[in-house]
């Protein structure tokens, strides 16, 4: 299979450093607890496979050249980042009145984390969903394997089948960078013990979730 895999290898690993919906969603999710960090990496992933499924089989052509199936795709993708980030921003708010309503004679409670108030099944579900549909809604992936990839596959060889292993090789990189991004993240789980500095990450995170959702719909 004759493919450019040094050109391919460079361009995966700058689309995965630079920060974007699927990064802030795994480090996020892995700030709370790191098998949702690991869970929403694999979701994001599982969005990628939907994706490239996608592409070999010609359905990402009929979105890009339809302004109306791109538009709607974009629009409940940034629909969905603006309610994580809601979610997120009111969540903090809760957490602050809650903290500051319970201090008493014993002095400020410190909330319970989030991820402690789940069950480990609970948790996996909630961090692969959010991964799953941050990466499906988001059509700048599903145009990364329609208009880039197919650059890098040649012409003496089934395109579906380079398609397929471009894609895959995408997917385990994407598993591998996750995982240890994963192992970093999580030790802010130790900072964000702190009741100040949760409610200032809530809320960063919070925004910026806001600010992608709102930049996709109007880019």
């Amino acid at each position: 299979m004759s493919v450019d895999l040094i050109g391919f290898l460079g361009v995966v690993m700058l689309a995965y450093v630079v920060p974007g919906p699927d990064f802030l969603v795994v480090v996020r999710s892995a700030a709370e607890h790191p098998s949702k960090g690991r869970a929403a990496a694999l979701g994001a992933q599982a969005g990628l496979c939907v994706h490239m499924v996608a592409a070999a089989v010609g359905l990402s052509v009929v979105a890009a050249r339809s302004p109306a199936v791109y538009d709607a795709i974009k629009l409940l993708g940034a629909a969905y980042l603006v309610h994580l980030g809601i979610r997120a921003v009111l969540a903090a708010r809760r957490a602050a009145r809650d903290r500051s309503g319970a201090t008493g004679t014993d002095g400020p409670a410190v909330p319970e984390a989030p991820e402690e108030e789940q069950s480990p099944g609970a948790r996996w579900r909630s961090g692969f969903t959010q991964g799953l549909l941050t990466n499906v809604l988001n059509p700048k992936a599903a145009l990364f394997f329609l208009s880039i990839l197919p650059q890098f596959v040649h012409g003496d060889g089934s395109p579906t089948r380079q398609i397929f292993f471009l894609g895959t090789l995408d997917i385990v990189i994407g598993v591998v960078y996750w995982f240890v991004l994963v192992l970093v993240a999580a030790r802010l789980r130790a900072l964000l013990a702190r009741p100040t500095i949760r409610h200032r990450w809530e809320l960063t995170t919070g925004w910026l979730f806001i600010a992608i959702g709102i930049g996709v719909a109007a880019a």
